[in-house]
């Protein structure tokens, strides 16, 4: 099947091009995706107009839940999002593996550089704890690029992890040091560390494991515990290919074929190019899924085009969902 565009023309897309390969994207999936195709329909929001990227139709993340959300034939390969046994997950499937890695490698590339100059550690224990996590298909290709001898991941070998980190620091290693919120909480509470060659990431993901923290109140902890001046903050879910960083302010910051926009609560099918609302996102990564996602989270878009995450929206499940419900 055609693509609207060479998926090389993303990784150093001009902003102005940006509307453009949107435009194409959309009309290229509302043709082809069956799903973003009946909600287009159902919702009543039609594409033979679109002048503004605010005008673009975008799908309900819930739909990720209940519905095959791809163009062609099944893919072979399935991410799914985390959760307990007793959660209906996200299904992302994913036609092509290598607009997925280059993504997410040329957006690491643009944050931290070349992942061969750090020892990469995972701390993402729900994650390597469920089959098909995109977050741990992304972070084992960054260790396998990073070819240092003690990357790798850690499930709850806390104590290991402890003198690896401190072998690190001992060498001057610099270290890019990824976990999820809860296994960084409890190892660094077991663990005090005094990092000075390592970048910390956390990921989310609390759901549910402890007491819901601020991110003030997280990142606070975080650096009291682990001696660092900062925190770094990764925002992606399993269903984007692409990802957007914070580099210790908790303002994100995506890369060129990736944007945010600003949905009303109220009707958010009222969209905004800056302000507070609910987040609406554009992954141009996402060719053979869905690249136009209404989230569940509430955050502000500033003028620069980053943003910020302030929780999550009442009653997340959008109205009209039901309209594609099995």
């Amino acid at each position: 099947m055609n693509t609207p565009f060479d998926v090389d023309i993303l990784w150093n897309m001009p902003a102005p091009a940006f509307l453009a390969s949107a435009k194409q994207l959309c009309v290229f999936q509302a043709q082809n995706n069956p799903v973003y195709k009946q909600w287009i329909q159902l919702s009543n929001q039609p594409i033979t107009s679109i002048e503004h990227i605010n005008t673009i139709p975008f799908l309900p993340i819930s739909f990720f839940k209940n519905q095959d959300v791809f163009i062609g034939e099944r893919p072979a390969t399935l991410f799914e999002s985390s959760g307990t046994t007793q959660d209906v997950v996200s299904k992302h499937w994913v036609k092509d593996t290598d607009i997925y890695e280059t993504s997410f490698l040329q957006c690491f590339e643009r944050f931290y550089g070349n992942p061969n100059k750090y020892c990469i550690i995972g701390l993402l224990p729900s994650y390597l704890e469920r089959k098909h996590s995109s977050l741990v298909y992304m972070v084992d290709k960054l260790i396998q690029l990073s070819n240092h001898p003690q990357s790798g991941f850690y499930l709850n070998e806390f104590e290991k992890l402890d003198q690896v980190l401190k072998q690190l620091e001992a060498n001057k290693v610099n270290t890019w040091f990824i976990g999820v919120s809860f296994g960084l909480i409890d190892f660094c509470t077991a663990f005090p560390q005094q990092l000075k060659y390592a970048t910390v990431v956390e990921t989310g993901g609390m759901k549910g494991r402890k007491e819901e923290l601020t991110k003030d109140a997280l990142h606070s902890l975080l650096k009291s515990n682990l001696g660092v001046d900062t925190i770094h903050s990764e925002y992606g879910m399993t269903e984007l290919l692409s990802q957007a960083y914070s580099l210790g302010d908790g303002i994100f910051k995506c890369p060129p074929w990736m944007k945010v926009l600003v949905g009303e609560q109220e009707d958010p099918t009222v969209l905004k190019l800056k302000g507070r609302g609910i987040l609406h996102i554009i992954d141009l990564a996402n060719i053979y899924s869905c690249a136009f996602i209404a989230t569940q989270d509430m955050g502000e878009v500033f003028e620069d085009g980053s943003f910020q995450v302030l929780g999550r929206a009442d009653n997340s499940d959008r109205r009209g969902c039901s309209l594609l419900a099995i």
